[in-house]
Formats: structure tokens, C-alpha cells, sequence
């Protein structure tokens, strides 16, 4: 079993956060904050795998790939409810759980493409930035003010 590089920056925030919360909190908030953790690393790692399937085209139309995310979001909720239901703290299981966005942020941060500084590119001022709609990121129509 491999370890993409992303799941490897998870664990290491993951292990990074229980710890301080088991240092600055309580062991019991530190266990909730790992088990949280624990399930959204195996949650993520999942819709990865998944993704990749879809995308390489191994799952062909909606059935599998719905049936494979239904399954994973049954098993996250089973997962999450017996977690609960065994005294942990909510608060550390939901930092727990959301970790994965922190780590997705920075990973896509350190993969960004690199700048093109010979990419074409309008002046500062240039009249023509009023075309562009930056909510729908494409042209816009002008309209006069005379017509309306």
C-alpha cells in the first residue's frame, strides 16, 4: 500500500494536532481530535482512490461511482456516531474531521504552476478589464448606459 504525498502532509497535521491538543486541552479532546482525524484521512483517502477510477475512466456512468459514495459516506456516519456514542468530544472530532481542508489549502499552494512572466496580460488601466465578469470568470456584454 503507498502513501500518496498528500495523505503523508495530512498525517503529519493530523499527528501535529492531536498532540497539541493533547498538550494545550485535555488527553480525552486529544483522542477525539486523532479519531476524527483517523476517519477523514481513511474518508479522504477513499474519494481519492475513487477519483482516480472515475477519472481514468475504470467506473463508466453514475451508478458505480454514486454507489461507491454513498457507501463511504455511510460508513464516515457510522463511524462519526460511534465515536460519539463511546463519549468523544464533538468539538475535537469536528477539528479532527476538518483537517484535510488545511492540508488540501497548503498542498495546492506548494503545486501551484509557476508564473509565466512572458504570459500576455492587459495594462493596469486598460478599458478592456470592464469586459471581464470575474463571478462568472468569462467576457461580459457592455451595456450603454443610453439603453436602459
Amino acid at each position: 500500500m503507498t502513501i500518496q504525498p498528500i495523505e503523508r502532509l495530512n498525517l503529519a497535521l493530523s499527528a501535529g494536532a492531536t498532540a497539541a491538543s493533547w498538550w494545550l486541552v485535555s488527553p480525552g479532546f486529544a483522542v477525539s481530535v486523532g479519531f476524527g482525524a483517523l476517519l477523514e484521512a481513511v474518508n479522504f483517502r477513499g474519494l481519492f482512490q475513487q477519483s482516480r477510477l472515475l477519472f481514468f475512466g475504470e467506473i463508466r456512468g453514475s451508478g458505480g461511482w454514486t454507489g461507491l459514495y454513498a457507501l463511504r459516506f455511510v460508513l464516515l456516519v457510522i463511524g462519526i456516531g460511534g465515536a460519539l456514542a463511546l463519549g468523544a468530544h464533538p468539538v475535537g472530532l469536528v477539528i479532527g474531521l476538518s483537517l484535510i481542508l488545511p492540508t488540501a489549502i497548503w498542498w495546492a499552494w506548494r503545486n501551484r504552476p509557476a508564473l509565466d512572466p512572458n504570459a500576455p496580460a492587459l495594462a493596469f488601466g486598460d478599458p478592456e478589464w470592464k469586459r471581464w465578469n470575474p463571478w462568472l470568470a468569462r467576457e461580459q456584454e457592455l451595456v450603454d448606459e443610453d439603453d436602459s
